[in-house]
């Protein structure tokens, strides 16, 4: 219950009126009321009793909740030499839309010496407006029984995706203490970070903390939890990877259950301090776009660099890539895309439209600062999921009926900062060129480009705003968000209106830059599956295999930097090079060849059999070690790590050409959703083609690799159709053949910071 008697100050230093607690807006100068609530972290019954103040600024609403009744002040900041723990909040901050941020500390007398007490901001909490009550989330298990069979899933997978980031800073532990788990909505969130005892926990104490939960699961997913849970235990499911990928399979056959229907629109506004617009969005602004009838939702909203110098040329090159690229990608039904697949291919057509902006400026010869390029964020829904990839500070909120979130982190200098653990954010964001950008699109080669993509579950109605940062600068989408966006949740406002109204605040509050804003309404219809999901645990790989999709830090529902890491092969194929024949061998090798092919040819006619070789692939013939049996044959068949290369071109489930003679591993087998019996979809990676080298750096030897390929060559991983394939498609490599599926992964090297986009290279900033 908060103290009707304490009063809120006015956050505007020109101002700070007390206000009653009651108050959204100053009722002097009528700024927005933030209401900071905040976590204190203390080894004590409590903190405080119920309404006494802390530090002249700190209202105490229950044991160890606060509220900052200041909250135009900073708070007091921990020295971070002398607080090593402190630095795991700061490191996980990607995921922050489940792990708390820390906000300050109080010092607190305790006769001759102080005690400090951490606050950690936006705790999961339950808000009553009406009754002026604040409560903290349920408990995860407390909140399990009362869940749809979706959202406990969506629980599950989020505990599975925050399992090893946490387990890197020792922390894991916390995702098994039931009174630190905790749900707000259909988001997981931690009170605050249990670290680890000397032996940290491992997947299968997570199996037996997940067993808990079987009771109370709904009859859909009873047997499934049960399977999971037991396979966790006995080690069958040894990867977090693993994990995700079982938890993936029951949400999608969970889905079928849940019909979305989606309105997106975009506005854009050259502002009242700009002369021209750099800013661009898809759809065009002013645009209404509803799915169905229209096959395919996207929004991208792109904030461009480079003044008159071509700041808009970027943002709309960017655009129009990345769209060409989306429509492919969408083209294939559900129930055939891989999440994983997918991540990668929406952060190749980022880096396609990079590479096009940067190769527009090489041709310009623009250098320094006269070099154009552009932030990105789009949002792709696709059936229960949305996909959210960007690049720069131009940002993605995610607005609930329980809060507003902001789920993308800017590549800047402060954030930065705080992922090395250097800064609190609220500290960091005061530094001089705090907002510098770290990287952009058209900057450089996509090589050096790190894009941001992130999954997000959905099991309820929402509302995501993507916009640029002359909405975003100030705080004002924490500000507004209740007032202005919430409303579209309640059918109380139009989303077109409420569009028109962000742009309006943009320009009255901030104004000091173009705005351009998307809002992606979702609204979902879910009724509970009268069938029994079943759960399909595919045979782990060994831990020598390299995922050449994985990224270092998964994106989970927040999203991550991805660190690339060189794949090298253990013994680099020989190749012939014709070039390289002495010329006195050339002639006779062609005699040879021709006479070999005469001699084929005559005896195809005189045996007139169906069972010749197929001389049109000369993979097949010319390599006496792969095993070629006319013995019916399907993918669905081979072990993981087995390894095959094509026979003769290929297509992949989402339309991707393999060519004849690409060797491909097998990773792990799938159920295909389908109704088929015997179907199953087949995961691969991607090793090498016979025509595959390495051309990214051309100071740099061409050299046959296993690596992910680039955008214009071949995917890092497809998903193959077992059904689709005959064994005149694929040839078995077998052990004993030189195989340039086996890895090994080279230690990345130490890398130097970003280089810094300055706010006057940006001319937004």
């Amino acid at each position: 219950m908060e103290n009707d008697a304490a009063t809120l100050y006015c956050p505007n230093e020109n101002c700070q009126a007390a206000n009653p607690l009651t108050h959204k807006f100053c009722q002097r100068c009528s700024t927005p009321l933030p209401k900071n609530y905040l976590w204190a972290v203390v080894d004590a019954p409590s903190v405080g009793s119920p309404g006494e103040i802390l530090a002249d600024r700190y209202l105490v609403l229950d044991k160890f909740l606060l509220l900052d009744t200041k909250p135009g002040l900073l708070a007091l900041t921990p020295e971070l030499d002398n607080l090593q723990p402190l630095k795991a909040y700061l490191r996980l901050i990607p995921y922050r839309l489940h792990v708390p941020q820390v906000y300050g500390v109080i010092f607190v007398a305790d006769g001759p010496s102080h005690q400090e007490i951490l606050l950690l901001e936006k705790p999961p909490l339950l808000i009553d407006e009406t009754i002026q009550q604040v409560h903290l989330g349920s408990e995860l298990t407390t909140a399990w029984r009362d869940a749809t069979s979706m959202r406990q899933l969506n629980w599950l997978w989020q505990i599975a995706h925050l399992w090893q980031p946490l387990a890197s800073e020792g922390v894991a532990s916390s995702l098994l203490d039931s009174y630190v788990l905790r749900v707000e909505g259909s988001l997981v969130r931690l009170l605050d970070l249990r670290f680890d005892a000397v032996t940290s926990p491992e997947l299968p104490q997570l199996g037996e903390f997940w067993q808990q939960l079987i009771g109370d699961a709904k009859p859909a997913i009873t047997e499934f939890v049960d399977r999971v849970s037991l396979s966790l235990i006995q080690g069958e499911i040894n990867s977090t990877d693993q994990l995700i990928g079982v938890l993936d399979q029951g949400l999608a056959q969970l889905g079928r259950s849940q019909t979305p229907s989606i309105q997106i629109i975009t506005k854009t506004d050259t502002g009242p301090s700009r002369q021209r617009n750099e800013d661009a969005c898809s759809p065009p602004g002013g645009t209404l776009v509803s799915k169905p009838p229209q096959p395919t939702a996207l929004a991208i909203v792109c904030d461009g660099i480079g003044g008159h110098e071509g700041g808009n040329v970027a943002s709309n090159l960017a655009i129009e890539t990345i769209q060409q690229q989306v429509q492919q990608l969408t083209k294939v039904p559900y129930d055939h895309i891989d999440p994983s697949l997918l991540l990668n291919d929406l952060d190749k057509a980022v880096a396609m439209a990079n590479d096009k902006i940067s190769q527009r400026n090489d041709v310009e010869n623009r250098q320094g600062r006269q070099r154009m390029g552009t932030t990105l964020v789009m949002a792709l829904p696709v059936a229960h999921e949305m996909y959210i990839t960007h690049v720069g500070d131009s940002r993605a909120y995610w607005i609930t009926r329980h809060g507003c979130y902001q789920v993308t982190l800017d590549d800047d200098v402060a954030s930065r900062e705080v992922r090395l653990g250097y800064a609190i954010y609220r500290e960091a964001v005061q530094q001089s060129a705090a907002g510098s950008l770290v990287q952009a699109l058209g900057m450089g080669p996509s090589t050096s480009l790190h894009p941001t993509s992130g999954r997000f579950m959905l099991d309820e109605d929402c509302v995501f705003l993507l916009t640029s940062d002359g909405l975003s600068d100030f705080d004002r989408v924490e500000e507004y968000w209740e007032t202005e966006i919430l409303p579209i949740l309640v059918a109380e406002a139009n989303i077109v209106n409420v569009a028109d109204r962000l742009i309006e605040i943009a320009n009255t509050k901030n104004g000091h830059d173009n705005v351009t804003v998307a809002l992606v309404h979702y609204q979902v219809q879910y009724w509970e599956p009268e069938i029994t999901i079943k759960a399909f645990i595919p045979e782990s790989h060994s831990s020598k295999t390299v995922d050449l999709a994985s990224r270092a830090t998964d994106a989970t529902v927040l999203g991550s930097s991805n660190q690339k890491t060189q794949v090298i092969p253990e013994k680099e194929p020989v190749k012939a090079k014709t070039s390289e024949l002495p010329l006195q061998w050339i002639v006779p090798l062609i005699l040879v060849l021709v006479a070999g092919s005469i001699g084929l040819f005559v005896k195809y006619l005189t045996m007139g059999s169906t069972s010749s070789p197929d001389v049109s692939n000369p993979s097949v013939t010319s390599n006496p070690t792969i095993e070629n049996t006319p013995t019916p044959r399907s993918l669905a068949n081979l072990s993981p790590r087995s390894v095959i290369i094509t026979n003769k071109e290929i297509s992949s489930v989402n339309n991707q050409l393999l060519p004849g003679g690409t060797y491909l591993e097998v990773l792990e087998k799938k159920l295909n959703p389908q109704p088929e019996p015997e179907n199953f979809l087949v995961l691969m990676r991607v090793c090498t083609d016979k025509s595959t080298q390495s051309s990214a750096n051309t100071n740099k030897p061409a050299v046959t690799t296993s690596v992910p390929p680039s955008p214009k060559s071949l995917p890092a991983k497809v998903l193959l159709d077992s059904s689709k394939l005959n064994n005149l498609s694929f040839s078995v490599l077998p052990p004993d053949a030189p195989n340039p599926c086996k890895t090994v992964t080279q230690a990345p090297a130490t890398q130097s910071p970003a280089p810094v986009i300055s706010p006057t290279e940006s001319n937004t900033r």
